[in-house]
């Protein structure tokens, strides 16, 4: 009898005619109470069908009546009671400032189609068209404070705008928002450290957007709100609004704008609460570096010794996966910051993957996943509400929002001392690299900098053999700075604190992907154990070829043989061309890094690039 994942059963309040009272609920007495029929939410009954395009049958009389009632609407403020920005204009309606999750449930629900409470308690929403990011709408201004410290050309995920049509882009959302019946606004804060501490406010059309940062930022108590005051940086979202392309330096419907001398970001034709969190962890990658404080996308853990290890990674390498151990509480899963005093997470929350999650692989999430958490484009049987986490029917970028607080062991605050251990994933597909690999001061820069993963068929549309992947600092799409200063700033941190560095492989052995098979995850936890309990830090190694990485001879737990890549290949000739195919695509790739960038030396820069592979590539 269902319709849609969506939409539920059609009728399911046409058989139900009671009036719904109006003015403020008045409660009977307990005993004269009546049990009465158990109604779905607002939007879910009276919304479009997200992904059929059709509207459920529903009780008109009822409908029309919710629109209409009278109850008064507690949390709302004027423009007037609280100014969130009328030097540029904007004066909403009326202004829902830091309301609970609870009543940013009901907002959501009464007002925004798509939107449900699912089995486990959790918001699902939808982000529209959008289910990712748009790196190529990204846009900085260009300007006199800033521009020179900016990364700009070759290779830099940083484009260009100017700052009149900044301030076009700014003034059609003001409008936007100004238009609108309501916008909601969260103060919260950026870094758990103090002397670091940013002070970001997000205003908003939409109360799914609110929850999300509500969870993904720093909550201040009731004191530190109302001493809140100006903000440090302002996100002005009003995704559901499309950009103007006859702006200049506008290329499509969508435009996520920077400017770092207003310190503003503005959010134009997407609704995918990510941009969000990443604009703030941008405008971190440019600020934090300037307090020689440094800004990492990794994960972190700490263990019980007081010893911390950073895990570097992108999609696919282990990262959240190995960063989540019962035995060493979770500083946070992917943004963090290195100051004098050690480590601190920026965020608040977490932002998981959801595709293919298991309560038996991945526990520690799949208990976070409760009231609060939000739900972003998953699917769900639209009678039992149970998420189907194995479905890509809309994206595979399917993810779950929710309060770090809601992990089971986490440390909170969420700080540590200098990191013991850094730990550089990659999934190399083409089956080469060791599974673990110490790396000295330079190999560690140079393979920071690279930030190498390999794609496999089945991640993206069109991938048949496996392709290597590079993104500068393992998080190339939010570097504000050239990546030589970031990785300049690591060393120095490392060789001030005597940090250790592992290159980790959690791809291939014995043959490339569709040859080969993949590390074993036991081993890999073994190994990362190994590192963690120092069992490898004064072992014998053995030196690979062409790449150098030094390989130690044993890992408690770990079969000899698997350490050394060679021997799992029964093709040795074809394990050295591929090995030489590799390093030939990461000489290649460094080539656009080589000069320093102007961060460092010429000689610096010869060191560091002495890190990577012997250069099989014609001069």
């Amino acid at each position: 009898m269902s319709t849609s994942l969506w939409g539920g059963k059609k009728g399911w309040l046409s058989a139900w005619k009671a009036p719904v009272p109006r003015g403020p609920l008045r409660v009977p007495p307990r005993a004269a109470r009546q049990p009465r029929p158990v109604l779905p939410s607002v939007a879910g009954a009276a919304g479009v069908d997200s992904i059929n395009g059709t509207a459920p049958v529903v009780n008109r009389r009822f409908e029309e009546e919710i629109k209409t009632e009278t109850t008064p609407d507690l949390g709302a403020v004027t423009a007037s009671e609280i100014d969130i920005g009328s030097e540029f204009g904007l004066r909403p309606k009326i202004i829902y400032r830091n309301l609970s999750p609870a009543e940013l449930y009901e907002k959501a629900l009464r007002y925004e189609k798509g939107t449900h409470i699912v089995a486990n308690g959790a918001l699902a929403a939808l982000s529209g068209e959008k289910r990712g990011r748009s790196p190529k709408d990204k846009r900085v201004v260009r300007e006199e404070t800033s521009q020179d410290d900016v990364w700009w050309g070759e290779g830099s995920p940083n484009y260009e705008i100017d700052e009149n049509s900044f301030h076009i882009n700014r003034e059609l959302a003001v409008n936007y928002l100004n238009g609108l019946d309501r916008v909601f606004v969260v103060d919260a804060f950026a870094n758990w450290n103090a002397k670091a501490r940013f002070k970001v406010r997000v205003v908003t059309s939409r109360a799914y957007h609110a929850l999300f940062m509500h969870n993904m930022l720093i909550r201040p108590t009731a004191k530190e709100l109302e001493d809140f005051g100006e903000p440090d940086f302002l996100i002005l979202n009003a995704g559901p609004c499309k950009a103007n392309k006859q702006i200049p330096y506008v290329a499509s419907d969508a435009c996520v704008a920077l400017n770092l001398k207003d310190k503003q970001l503005v959010i134009l034709g997407t609704e995918y609460a990510g941009e969000m969190k990443k604009g703030v962890f941008t405008v971190m990658h440019y600020w934090m570096p300037k307090q020689n404080i440094l800004s990492l996308h990794s994960g972190c853990n700490i263990g019980k010794d007081n010893d911390v290890s950073l895990f570097f990674g992108l999609s696919g390498t282990g990262k959240t996966t190995l960063s989540a151990d019962p035995h060493r509480p979770l500083i946070g899963d992917d943004e963090h910051c290195w100051a004098e005093n050690g480590i601190f997470n920026i965020e608040g929350g977490c932002y998981a993957k959801c595709i293919d999650l298991k309560p038996t692989t991945e526990p520690e999430i799949w208990n976070a996943l409760r009231f609060g958490t939000v739900l972003e484009n998953v699917v769900f049987d639209p009678d039992t509400r149970r998420v189907q986490y194995d479905s890509s029917f809309l994206t595979e970028n399917t993810r779950a929002s929710y309060p770090i607080e809601f992990m089971e062991n986490v440390r909170i605050p969420c700080v540590g001392p200098h990191p013991k251990n850094v730990i550089l994933l990659c999934c190399d597909a083409f089956g080469v690299l060791p599974p673990v690999s110490k790396l000295t001061l330079e190999q560690t820069m140079y393979h920071f900098i690279s930030g190498y993963t390999a794609k496999v068929a089945g991640t993206e549309v069109g991938v048949v053999d496996p392709e290597a992947t590079f993104s500068a600092c393992f998080g190339s799409a939010f570097l504000m700075w050239h990546p030589m200063k970031y990785a300049s700033m690591l060393a120095e941190k490392m060789e001030q604190h005597g940090t250790t560095a592992w290159l980790v492989n959690t791809g291939w052995t014995g043959g490339r992907y569709g040859v080969g098979r993949r590390m074993s995850l036991k081993h890999t936890r073994l190994i990362i154990d190994a590192i963690h309990a120092g069992q490898m830090a004064e072992s014998d190694f053995i030196t690979t070829p062409i790449f150098n990485l030094h390989v130690p001879k044993s890992v408690p737990g770990v079969p000899s043989e698997v350490l050394l890549p060679e021997s799992q290949w029964t093709d040795k000739a074809d394990f050295m061309n591929t090995l030489e195919g590799l390093a030939n695509m990461f000489v290649k790739n460094f080539k656009k890094f080589e000069d320093g960038g102007g961060y460092v030396s010429a000689d610096t820069a010869k060191r560091i690039c002495s890190g990577g592979p012997a250069s099989l590539v014609e001069a």
